[in-house]
């Protein structure tokens, strides 16, 4: 199987494609194949997070993609960011997941609302991925409700005292930076929260449990425990009370992080469907040539080729600075639940078969899900979707 088969089926958006751009997907593409694709089930298996292929993709400029060049970043755009997410998660969801949450959340969070210092601090650091970064909002008792988070950051001169704890944390572990969202005011109050970068290593700082995930097993998931944390002021992103406003237009973006890994996901599935529909023969003939089965993939085509363009309509408004809280929504809700229809009818396709290891699709099947629930559910999206046209 090839990723020219897939290419070749879904020529419709090829006019978005600039040359550099297709230099980009073809970088992305072969470092997967050649670095990734080989190591897949070993590291599902085992829960092992690849740091090592990290590092070697901030060689490339992939970890910092849209970090300026003055920062030690590739300088690119939405449109390549798309792409290499993309390129990624056509063989592995984990690694895809964990590359768009280093760019989208840790990283973009400073690039966005750091000041020069902390820009000229951190930046190069995560954009060459000499270190990971994390990004904590999420607790125990408030997933979506994160106005009345309970972990707390309390001024002491010229220090805040953190403390509190954080869940679902990529690279929470493997992470030697963090920006972390802490109540520093009312509990429920918009401007009551506030981003703080913390150093690993910072007394009282540390992970705790790991979590033994369905799929996305190769991305390291864990929570973030904060006992007491002193932090420099010089550490606040932005002015006091700042963060959930903040958090909330960095989610804007990883929304589109989030289409793209669900479109990369959706698409591996697709092309190893209809691979293995034009390999297996039963009656005297490809399944593929059974209209069950193409009409399955005839459809499957269509709401890839529709969430792909949903999501470059939205990363085309990032790359213009304008709002886009309404497409990137809409993006990230489509392109996500597309996903996790086309890997569901990718192992049918497959059949049992495709309910066995020995075939990729159980893996998309089980990575596909965690894109309809991280950073925001799909009946999140609805309500944001909602709010944004009833204005």
């Amino acid at each position: 199987m090839t990723n020219s088969m897939y290419n070749a089926s879904l020529e419709g958006v090829d006019f978005f494609i600039s040359e550099n751009l297709r230099m980009v997907k073809e970088t992305a593409r072969d470092f997967a194949e050649k670095n990734i694709r080989p190591h897949v089930m070993e590291w599902d298996e085992s829960q092992y997070f690849p740091i090592e292929t990290f590092k070697k993709l901030g060689e490339l400029g992939m970890m910092g993609v849209l970090v300026p060049e003055e920062y030690g970043g590739a300088g690119l755009g939405y449109f390549e960011y798309v792409a290499i997410i993309e390129e990624i998660a056509k063989v592995c969801g984990s690694v895809g997941l964990s590359l768009a949450a280093h760019n989208s959340l840790c990283t973009g969070h400073i690039l966005y609302f750091g000041n020069e210092e902390q820009k000229k601090r951190w930046l190069p650091k995560l954009a060459s991925a000499e270190w990971i970064g994390a990004w904590g909002l999420t607790e125990a008792n408030t997933g979506s409700d994160a106005l009345h988070m309970n972990t707390t950051a309390v001024k002491d001169g010229d220090y805040y005292i953190i403390s509190g704890a954080k869940n679902w944390i990529t690279h929470g572990k493997s992470s030697s930076v963090a920006v972390v969202m802490a109540r520093t005011g009312e509990k429920g109050s918009s401007n009551g929260i506030s981003a703080f970068v913390i150093e690993k290593g910072t007394d009282g700082f540390a992970h705790g449990k790991k979590e033994n995930k369905l799929g996305m097993r190769a991305s390291e998931t864990t929570e973030l425990i904060l006992d007491n944390v002193r932090v420099h002021k010089d550490n606040l992103l932005g002015e006091e009370g700042d963060g959930f406003k903040q958090a909330m237009k960095v989610l804007d973006g990883g929304r589109i992080s989030i289409a793209a890994l669900a479109l990369g996901i959706a698409k591996g599935a697709f092309l190893a469907a209809t691979a293995y529909s034009k390999e297996r023969h039963q009656f005297g003939q490809p399944i593929c040539e059974f209209q069950g089965i193409s009409f399955k993939l005839a459809q499957m085509a269509t709401e890839i080729e529709a969430a792909e363009l949903l999501i470059l309509h939205a990363a085309d408004l990032k790359n213009k600075g304008k709002k886009l809280t309404k497409e990137s929504a809409m993006a990230k809700y489509y392109a996500s639940e597309v996903c996790v229809r086309t890997a569901n009818e990718a192992v049918q396709i497959f059949g049992g078969y495709g309910y066995t290891k020995d075939f990729p699709v159980e893996k998309y099947y089980r990575d596909a899900k965690l894109c309809t629930i991280g950073e925001g559910t799909s009946e999140i999206q609805k309500i944001v979707i909602s709010r944004e046209i009833l204005k």
